[in-house]
């Protein structure tokens, strides 16, 4: 059984569309995952599982509204994996579901207006007791500059933290497929397809290793 936080300092970064992302391709897979949204006042993750399931759409990608990270863990019973889907700030409830979770995802995107408070965020929680070794950062919503990317990379690295591998570009046809209840890998096209499988991979990976400690 693998805790997965998705944590942000602000929305809009794409912390809900990174949950959606891996609990999809880790349904498909065959796991027994669940998304816990415990953002109740947008409740993001909820409202797409609805589209989803409306359209009938495979893998079924199940999605439940909890009001504390203790109230999700104690319904993980059964479950492979399951994603918190954590509120947009930094909260004592922020630090909770870090606390609770096996690995926790800090999406974040290239300008400093996004990286500066992202990396706080993660001193914040490592200064109370989250191992910096747990956490990882994901580049969301990236523009076409190879450059830009490079260079947030090195910024998170120099901080002292992971950066995930690959990328996720702001494009309309994500937005797209989203609004259908679709996932990033479910696109029309193939080659935006792979770009969202390079960073779900990526992730992928950090929860083999975790399952293999």
């Amino acid at each position: 059984m693998v805790f997965m936080a998705l944590i942000s300092q602000k929305g809009g970064v794409g912390k809900s569309t990174l949950a959606r992302l891996v609990a999809r391709e880790y349904a498909k897979a065959g796991w027994s995952v669940k998304i816990a949204d415990l953002d109740i006042a947008q409740s993001t993750s909820f409202a797409w599982q609805g589209r989803r399931l409306q359209a009938g759409i495979e893998p079924v990608v199940p999605v439940e509204r909890f009001g504390s990270v203790e109230q999700a863990k104690a319904a993980s019973h059964g479950l492979d994996l399951m994603i918190f889907d954590a509120p947009p700030n930094s909260t004592a409830a922020t630090l909770r579901i870090a606390r609770a979770a096996d690995i926790a995802i800090l999406p974040t995107g290239l300008s400093l207006d996004d990286l500066q408070p992202t990396v706080l965020l993660a001193h914040e929680l490592v200064k109370n007791r989250v191992p910096k070794a747990k956490i990882a950062f994901a580049l969301c919503r990236v523009g076409d500059s190879h450059l830009e990317v490079a260079e947030a990379q090195n910024y998170i690295r120099e901080a002292g933290y992971i950066v995930l591998k690959g990328s996720i570009p702001e494009k309309i046809a994500y937005r797209r497929a989203s609004d259908r209840g679709l996932a990033l890998t479910e696109t029309r096209f193939q080659t935006l397809n792979e770009r969202a499988d390079r960073l779900v991979q990526s992730i992928i990976d950090l929860v083999s290793a975790k399952r293999a400690a």
